[in-house]
């Protein structure tokens, strides 16, 4: 069995983002932030909030694209992109990330964007991603 030291993304916070995620996959973007500012507050200690963090941003700026709100869709969308460079960084990301919350993917839709002057249209890709590898069972 493969350990994860602290600060990295270990089995207790897949399970930890399991609505979250849920919420997400049904394009419920904000019962998904709210869902994952449970655990993003509770583990205030704890690095690998940060995957929490970005995931909940994500969520937080398609919200506002779905709304209509391309300036909130942007800014949100910027601090994302800080946060998943704050998980590299950091060392925060293991195979857990990518196995099972499709993070290269999400990160490529999420940079794909340009945080100062996309349009709406331009949230195509991401507003149509899905954690598709995540596991029901976890």
């Amino acid at each position: 069995m493969q350990t994860y030291p602290f600060g990295t993304f270990g089995p207790e916070h897949l399970k930890k983002v399991k609505a979250g995620i849920e919420c997400f996959n049904q394009e419920q973007y904000w019962e998904c932030h709210e869902e994952l500012e449970h655990v993003w507050l509770e583990d205030r200690a704890d690095p690998a909030r940060n995957v929490y963090w970005a995931i909940i941003q994500v969520a937080a700026s398609l919200y506002h694209v779905r709304e209509g709100n391309i300036i909130g869709a942007r800014g949100l969308l910027k601090k994302s992109k800080e946060k998943f460079r704050r998980c590299e960084d950091m060392k925060i990301e293991t195979d857990l990330c990518y196995k099972y919350l499709s993070w290269q993917e999400l990160k490529q839709s999420v940079f794909a964007i340009d945080s100062e002057h996309s349009e709406l249209s331009d949230f195509k890709t991401l507003y149509g991603f899905q954690f598709k590898h995540y596991r029901e069972d976890i």
